[in-house]
């Protein structure tokens, strides 16, 4: 089945307009999702909608509420909430272009593959694309969808383009107070160079297939074994973890570093996995 677009609309940018689909660029499907069951009867849990002291409650007594302080909330009507939602435009306007590294990594929330709607838009598109690759700038507006507003990035990707919405300012916390009791002091340079020597034998170019998810696989394979068996009870096996802690604590960071750069072996011969 055909994927279903995500928006569709145009993109804008000044007087030319570009008709567009955005679909998504992940999927979920991956993750294992666990419902709390009843194990005697093996039937889902429902919950009840109840308030303390009186017990439950109709769905229609239930109203959305914003907590202002400790137990004190102002109430709000589906009706009020429904009178301030941005109304959905079709139009994505580009209304500033940056370098994408001035955003930081922490501003990027998820990515969207975007795509001409027809062979009428192509030229558009595909000058749009260019200009942004040739220019190496990122594009910027403000995505209407669903009664909100996101603030979204658009780059060249391959032959077509990724969208990128963005968390706004007051949604990312400043790092530096998490960091304010490091030292600051430099560290030897045998160390660092020890260091760099470790990262240079360990650099390899990013193939997101090289790496798997070893707890969702072994959960997949749990919930597999537990399928065929014909006992209710769960499936335990012992887990090695690769044997327990040898030596002392207390780790000689200089001899750590020599002994993990001689161990590494030559990259010559590397049987890497090809790129999905």
């Amino acid at each position: 089945m055909a994927a279903r677009a995500y928006w569709q609309g145009q993109i804008r940018l000044a007087l030319v307009s570009i008709p567009v689909e955005i679909y998504t660029a992940t999927k979920s499907g991956a993750k294992i999702r666990f419902n709390q069951i009843h194990e005697p009867s093996g039937k889902r849990i429902s919950y009840e909608k109840v308030v303390p002291g009186i017990g439950p409650v109709d769905r229609d007594e239930i109203i959305k509420g914003y907590e202002i302080s400790k137990g004190n909330y102002v109430l709000l009507g589906e009706d009020e909430i429904e009178a301030v939602k941005i109304e959905s435009r079709k139009t994505l306007e580009l209304v500033q272009f940056v370098d994408s590294c001035e955003i930081d990594p922490l501003y990027f929330e998820k990515p969207y593959y975007v795509a001409p709607k027809d062979e009428l838009a192509e030229e558009a598109f595909i000058v749009l694309r260019e200009a942004l690759r040739k220019s190496k700038k990122v594009a910027l507006g403000q995505l209407s969808v669903r009664g909100s507003e996101k603030l979204v990035a658009l780059k060249p990707c391959g032959r077509g383009l990724l969208l990128e919405t963005l968390r706004y300012a007051d949604e990312v916390r400043a790092g530096q107070s998490f960091f304010s009791e490091i030292d600051e002091a430099k560290p030897k340079k045998e160390l660092l160079d020890l260091a760099s020597t470790l990262i240079e034998q360990r650099s390899a170019p990013f193939d997101a297939s090289e790496f798997e998810d070893r707890y969702v696989d072994a959960l997949r394979k749990l919930i597999d074994k537990k399928a065929k068996s014909k006992s209710k009870k769960a499936i335990i096996e012992d887990v090695d973890d690769g044997g327990g802690a040898e030596g002392s604590n207390v780790i000689d960071l200089m001899a750590a570093l020599k002994k993990s750069v001689g161990d590494e072996k030559p990259k010559s011969g590397s049987r890497r996995k090809k790129s999905a």
